[in-house]
């Protein structure tokens, strides 16, 4: 059995670095976590076995990382928990291919070109950052959240590179460690640690400084957040029209009057409800049906204005959207209203659809969302510019970056994250969401059903965070800049994918170069 299971050890080492490195847990392992698979790679002779070595690797982080996986089969499609376990191992075989590719793709380079030892390395490197950098995948993660997530002052230098490209950074990274872990025995080895550890060091404090030299903020503005933890039960059933939609409304009108109640001597600029959290369809069309009209009077009679999630129809299309209203102080909604536009695949709507209709009878019930129009524009009222984010659409930098470029002075996200469990995906996913924040130097409003809603500053400092799967109400001061400057990411948001590429043209020039000198050498 030991002979079965020898092989492979360094590739599971690897896994388990990556899968304890990821949030929730602290980075400890990210500058060297690829080490072992690459010292695998390195002593490979067979394609096959540089595969497998990656796609143990993957496997295995995936199982630590993203376990979640299994709450959400179980929950959201139903399915028997020996079922979703299988779910998630299937999951976890396709989830993150890009490190099998990365193998692949470099050992196959090696095979048919020859590169010299520390060419053959770099590129190793560099290939695996850039498989990182385009792999497709459901939640769309990486390597530098995590900085972010165990708040080490590096996570600053995502104003000027982003997070995808501090995870490039990190990736990179491990190619020193390797060298050192190569020389280990020798003064060079001890040489190149040091200097990592120097150069780790200087980081942090250049991000303390990135962090100390951002402008006051020149205005604020006091927020309300209520959760009101709806099971998912009740909160389907109220979709559907089967009743729970009477107790939903009641349950964020009773949670938001007590906190109007317990904070009476403040002055509240609006309150935000979370994704989807008005029980029945908003909009102009339907402003006189029952629910409209309850929201609408409940807001006037407290002069409250209202951020809300709340499902609509798409006129064209006739489809619902998951949209965001603003309504003010008298229950009016003020235009225009935001609809979400990057959907969830298989939940709001079902890839290839509409080239194979029949496929919806194959599945589980699922969502037929009309797609917004994107960040095409802001939420405008009481002289606020507000950035609109639904769920995961902030988990896609190049979203928030428009919002910024239409002049967002803050982001607005609403979520539901009730399928997901209490255990990983909550923390992954508000980190991930706020870490918009630090690369546009925007605050972030971000409330949820269940948890964790909170703010995040320009600064990147989160604020008080709410509890998971309870009911809450929290008041926030939010500080922020009417005219928040522009960040060098803003600016330059391709600069980092056009050094790796261009980084991996001349390395890929150098080999080819090293192999005609060679060829004619003979």
């Amino acid at each position: 059995m030991n002979s079965v299971f020898k092989p492979w050890i360094l590739p599971t080492l690897s896994g388990i670095l990556i899968g304890t490195s990821y949030i929730p847990f602290p980075p400890w392992a990210s500058l060297f976590c690829f080490v072992p698979l690459w010292i695998f790679w390195k002593r490979q002779t067979r394609l096959k076995d540089v595969f497998i070595g990656g796609l143990i690797t993957s496997f295995v982080f995936t199982l630590i990382g993203f376990n979640w996986v299994t709450y959400l089969l179980h929950e959201f499609a139903h399915l028997d928990w020996p079922i979703a376990v299988i779910g998630m191992v299937v999951y976890g075989l396709i989830a993150h291919l890009f490190v099998p590719l990365a193998g692949v793709l470099w050992f196959w380079g090696q095979q048919r070109f020859n590169w010299p030892k520390q060419l053959s390395l770099g590129l190793m490197a560099l290939i695996t950052a850039l498989c990182e950098a385009y792999s497709l995948t459901l939640f769309d993660w990486n390597f530098g959240y995590s900085w972010y997530g165990a708040n080490i002052p590096v996570y600053h230098w995502a104003e000027v590179i982003g997070f995808s490209g501090l995870s490039a950074a990190t990736l990179l990274c491990n190619l020193p460690l390797y060298w050192a872990w190569e020389q280990r025995k020798q003064n060079s080895g001890k040489i190149i640690l040091a200097v990592v550890v120097t150069g780790f060091m200087l980081l942090n404090v250049g991000g303390l400084w990135l962090k100390n030299r951002l402008p006051q903020p020149d205005a604020s503005f006091k927020t309300l957040m209520v959760q009101a933890y709806i099971e998912n039960a009740e909160k389907l059933a109220a979709e559907l029209g089967k009743g729970f939609g009477k107790e939903i409304f009641n349950r964020y009108i009773t949670l938001t009057d007590n906190a109007l109640k317990a904070h009476q001597d403040e002055q509240i600029d609006f309150a935000l409800w979370p994704e989807t959290a008005f029980p029945a369809l908003l909009g102009e069309r339907f402003k006189v049906d029952d629910y409209p009209v309850a929201l609408a009077q409940f807001l006037h009679n407290r002069q409250l204005p209202l951020i809300t999630g709340a499902y609509s129809i798409d006129e064209p299309s006739r489809l619902i959207t998951n949209s965001l209203f603003v309504l003010n102080k008298d229950g009016e909604i003020v235009p225009p209203h935001y609809s979400k536009s990057i959907l969830l695949a298989f939940g709001e709507y079902i890839p290839g659809e509409q080239f194979f209709p029949e496929i919806r009878n194959w599945l589980p019930p699922t969502g037929h969302f009309s797609r917004g129009q994107g960040p095409t524009d802001l939420l405008r009222w009481n002289g606020y510019k507000m950035g609109a984010q639904i769920c995961y659409e902030s988990l896609f930098p190049r979203f928030s970056r428009s919002l910024a470029e239409l002049g967002a002075q803050f982001i607005v996200n609403v979520t539901n994250d009730s399928w997901y469990g209490t255990w990983q995906e909550p923390y992954q996913h508000m980190y991930m969401t706020l870490a918009r924040g630090v690369e546009f130097r925007r605050p972030v409003l971000r409330v949820t059903n269940t948890g964790i809603s909170t703010v995040s500053l320009a600064s990147g400092e989160i604020l008080e965070r709410s509890p998971i799967h309870q009911a809450w109400a929290g008041l926030y001061e939010v500080p922020y800049l009417k005219n928040p400057p522009v960040t060098f990411y803003q600016n330059w948001f391709w600069l980092v994918p056009g050094l790796l590429w261009g980084a991996l043209a001349l390395l890929l020039g150098i080999g080819l170069i090293n192999r005609f000198s060679t060829n004619d050498g003979k």
